[in-house]
């Protein structure tokens, strides 16, 4: 065994990584990640240990959100950066360490390392394997991997100017509580609800942060089409390194297109301005082998989710920023303000060919929580005359299975008296087929990014209150969801905190739940899987 890794949907044979991720990551990229992860336990401990005040930790909370995004599926692939984060994070161990004097710690928040081997070695040791009980890892993984989607969102946040100590401190709480043998099971399913609370919280702190900037998203057709300029092409989720972009795109006779989860920039207000800001190029994230070598210009990743290139010739086109990172493709780093320098990337675009056209038409999207309340009337009157019978939340994330067709197939088989609900990139299973409208109201309702899943919840809470229901799980809404990486597992944990129940995941359960884990989650919220399309619509339709 090179290596274990379990943290996304498609992991091999459903049960764990073993050789070479899935994602492409090489077994020294995944064992530098789990020693990142490893040496974050020990910093959250001496912080929880000594009592540390966050508010007096000052960057060390950012360089701790950062070091948690960098180990995401398909964010960063280049171990000479992790290395390089390593041996930062263990100098800010050292330097916490010293200011809580003698504790009593966990080898985490004390080991040493010399060298990239000795590096790998501690890896293998102290990786997701170590923990010997298989409930215990289940429940420490799964809330690890809520974590790292919780910091993926505050991260976001905090680009734009906005953070919330208490979501720093929770971090510390949890993945210390990771090293602490004395926690039970029951502890630590207690702790995994928790992680849910504090991710309905990073969800609202980065949903404040971008409208409060950006404005709220609105109702928008997006052209997919494409126009003879050189252009640069957009994918990740980071908001502010767009606006960065466009700014400095604007008057050199660049186009800029989104891909991705990148697509509900398009919806916000702020970005309408830009003259240059023309549409969104190809589909979900997996696709990205194909359509990034017709796109012909740069393409930036801001976040996740990177695929290997197939060819050197995409991969010099190919620029990192952020908690990114690929080797050979240049990474831009921002000035101690902020700043990014993105010259170099629209130098390249100006020498390089129009993107070659893969499709035509427009797309709508921008149904956020404002934009749905205002049309609260329209929809509470559909449903109580019978117009709408249900609602079908179908967020989350897109992926490469073959078995994924089944999203497609069941938004297209709908029965036309019911309206999709979603987020994140598993719209691109549905979002270009003509499923029509009720009364106006369009049958795909595009919230915009996994993070504005959010959204979709606080939709689900106004039509309780609207209907005056005690629970709401009495809702017309049924939960169909496709799960891909960690941040749809924060996004789960949210939604299990506020109170939601009998969820669908597919295309499989995650790997890394145990037996006993899954039985609970079953037994005490209802999760489920996916079966044959036609017969999940009536069983969801009650038929």
């Amino acid at each position: 065994m090179n290596m274990f890794c379990y943290q996304c949907q498609e992991t091999a044979r459903g049960t764990g990584c073993t050789v070479r991720g899935v994602c492409g990551k090489t077994p020294e990229v995944a064992n530098l990640q789990d020693l990142l992860i490893y040496t974050l336990k020990g910093i959250s401990e001496i912080v929880v240990k000594g009592d540390l005040d966050v508010k007096e930790l000052g960057t060390f909370n950012h360089d701790m959100l950062n070091s948690l995004f960098i180990t995401i599926t398909n964010a960063n692939f280049d171990d000479d950066a992790i290395e390089k984060d390593i041996i930062k994070m263990l100098a800010v161990r050292d330097q916490l360490r010293t200011k809580v004097g003698a504790l009593d710690l966990h080898d985490s928040a004390t080991f040493t390392v010399s060298d990239r081997e000795s590096m790998l070695k501690k890896a293998v040791a102290a990786g997701v394997l170590s923990t010997e009980d298989e409930d215990i890892r289940s429940l420490r993984e799964m809330i690890i991997y809520g974590l790292k989607g919780l910091a993926a969102y505050t991260h976001h946040a905090l680009n734009i100017g906005k953070e919330d100590y208490d979501l720093y401190a929770f971090v510390y709480e949890a993945l210390a509580a990771t090293v602490d043998d004395s926690l039970s099971a029951d502890d630590l399913v207690a702790l995994t609800l928790k992680t849910g609370e504090y991710g309905v919280k990073a969800m609202a702190l980065l949903d404040t942060a971008n409208t409060s900037k950006y404005g709220n998203p609105e109702i928008t057709e997006v052209n997919i089409g494409v126009r003879n300029n050189p252009a640069i092409l957009v994918s990740g989720h980071d908001l502010t390194d767009l606006e960065q972009l466009l700014e400095q795109t604007q008057g050199t006779g660049v186009d800029v297109y989104t891909h991705g989860e990148m697509l509900p920039a398009h919806y916000y207000p702020a970005f309408k301005k830009y003259d240059n800001f023309v549409g969104n190029y190809g589909n979900a994230w997996w696709k990205q082998i194909e359509e990034f070598a017709s796109f012909n210009g740069p393409i930036l990743f801001t976040t996740n989710c990177i695929v290997p290139p197939r060819s050197e010739e995409v991969r010099s086109r190919i620029f990192t920023t952020g908690s990114t990172g690929y080797p050979g493709c240049v990474h831009i780093d921002a000035d101690e303000e902020g700043k990014k320098d993105f010259s170099q990337i629209i130098e390249m675009a100006k020498s390089l060919k129009a993107p070659e056209e893969i499709e035509k038409g427009i797309i709508v999207g921008g149904f956020a929580h404002n934009q749905v309340f205002a049309l609260a009337d329209k929809v509470v009157e559909a449903v109580k005359s019978g117009a709408i019978k249900k609602f079908f939340v179908m967020a989350g994330c897109d992926g490469r299975m073959k078995s994924r067709d089944y999203y497609t197939q069941f938004a297209d088989r709908l029965p036309q008296d019911t309206v999709i609900l979603t987020a994140g990139c598993a719209k691109y299973r549905y979002n270009k087929l003509d499923l029509g409208d009720i009364g106006g109201i369009p049958r795909v309702l595009d919230a915009g990014q996994c993070n504005d899943s959010y959204s979709l919840a606080l939709i689900a809470l106004k039509l309780k209150e609207i209907f005056e229901l005690e629970d709401v799980n009495e809702l017309p809404i049924v939960y169909n969801i496709a799960w891909y990486e960690q941040k749809a597992v924060i996004v789960l944990l949210a939604l299990l905190y506020l109170g939601v129940k009998n969820i669908h995941l597919g295309p499989t359960l995650p790997g890394f739940l145990s037996p006993n884990v899954a039985k609970v989650l079953v037994e005490k919220f209802g999760i489920g899987g996916i079966g044959e399309v036609d017969d999940d619509i009536k069983m969801f339709m009650g038929a």
